[in-house]
């Protein structure tokens, strides 16, 4: 009887104990399940950035774009959110790489990007760096494997077709501007044309120098060319400060030129009038009396200074005539007196 109890109660409690152990390795596996399931759509919450917009793709494919804020997607391997920041402007360097920003910036430069071929066949060293942003992400995202390293390309390729245009010395010194205006305009023309979803914002020329083999050669060209720019400086200030004074001159010459031929030209016009009144005279039948008038002027002009006594002819044609000179006698009695008084 004994055996018999303790064989059915060890029956018992082996029941007993499956009857739990089955129990609750389902309930622990439902749980295990519900906690894994958690945790996965736990993985869909996400936040996007104020300067980005979250591109959401489902199995591949882009089927929204969302704004700044928390959203929530569908996990792993359902959904998948790609952040794009549209408002920060980026920036590509070529020909240099920036080592350490400022305040105490250093710089490497890379001779393979930043030597070019000018259109004279000379060698110059151009370093530039392209600012731009993201205008479009989708395009952005899903047009172009790596955007930047063919921005970068676009770049450099466009650079270099620029410079092969112009001449060296255009280039390092007066032609940078139009230089950097022209990348400009035909890099944008080419992001749009392959609809990267870049827009460019600026192309900055950071340097433009000869190759450093031929530098110090260069500097000397170049003081060369500034004391020549010198000399001529000098020289038309020069010229600009006498030329107004010969000019003036001149005017002053001319116009006193000028002046006389008129007054010749005047006088010459009165001495015709006068002749002809004195011919008109002449020819109206007083002949004697302008010829009489006329000597006597010109007797007036031969001695001016001297003491003149016109005889007019007789009746019988002599002109000597017992003469009383009244201012000859005048002048012996002044004598006279003044010779009297002086006894």
């Amino acid at each position: 009887m004994n055996e018999e109890f303790d064989v059915s109660d060890q029956d018992n409690i082996e029941k007993i104990k499956n009857f739990f152990r089955d129990y609750f390795s389902k309930t622990a596996l439902w749980i295990i399940l519900l906690v894994l399931f958690a945790l996965w759509a736990g993985q869909g919450i996400y936040s996007i950035d104020a300067p980005e917009v979250g591109l959401v793709k489902r199995f591949g494919k882009h089927v929204k774009t969302v704004g700044p804020g928390l959203h929530y997607h569908l996990p792993s391997p359902i959904e998948k959110v790609i952040p794009v920041d549209v408002k920060s402007i980026r920036k590509i360097e070529v020909g240099y790489t920036t080592v350490s920003p400022p305040p105490n910036p250093r710089y490497r430069s890379n001779k393979e990007e930043a030597l070019m071929l000018t259109g004279d066949n000379n060698i110059v060293h151009i370093e530039f760096a392209i600012q731009y942003k993201i205008q479009n992400p989708e395009n952005f995202a899903f047009n172009v494997i790596n955007g930047e390293a063919l921005l970068k390309e676009m770049a450099e390729a466009i650079m270099r077709e620029e410079i092969a245009k112009k001449e060296f010395t255009s280039i390092i010194t007066t032609g940078r501007g139009e230089l950097a205006q022209n990348v400009y305009e035909d890099l944008q023309k080419l992001v749009k044309t392959y609809d990267t979803g870049m827009m460019v914002e600026n192309v900055k020329l950071q340097d433009a120098n000869p190759p450093e083999p031929v530098t110090a050669a260069f500097d000397d060209v170049n003081s060369a060319k500034e004391d020549r720019e010198t000399y001529i400086n000098k020289a038309e200030a020069y010229a600009n400060e006498v030329i107004p004074q010969a000019e003036g001159k001149a005017s002053q010459i001319t116009n006193k030129a000028a002046a006389y031929k008129q007054g010749k030209i005047a006088g010459a016009q009165g001495d015709v009038a006068k002749f002809k009144n004195v011919l008109s005279e002449y020819q109206t039948g007083s002949k004697e009396i302008t010829r009489t008038r006329l000597y006597i002027e010109a007797m007036e002009e031969i001695l001016p200074n001297t003491d003149k006594i016109i005889l007019p002819k007789d009746s019988s044609g002599s002109s000597v005539l017992k003469l009383l000179d009244l201012n000859k006698m005048s002048n012996q009695t002044e004598s006279t007196s003044s010779s009297g008084g002086e006894k």
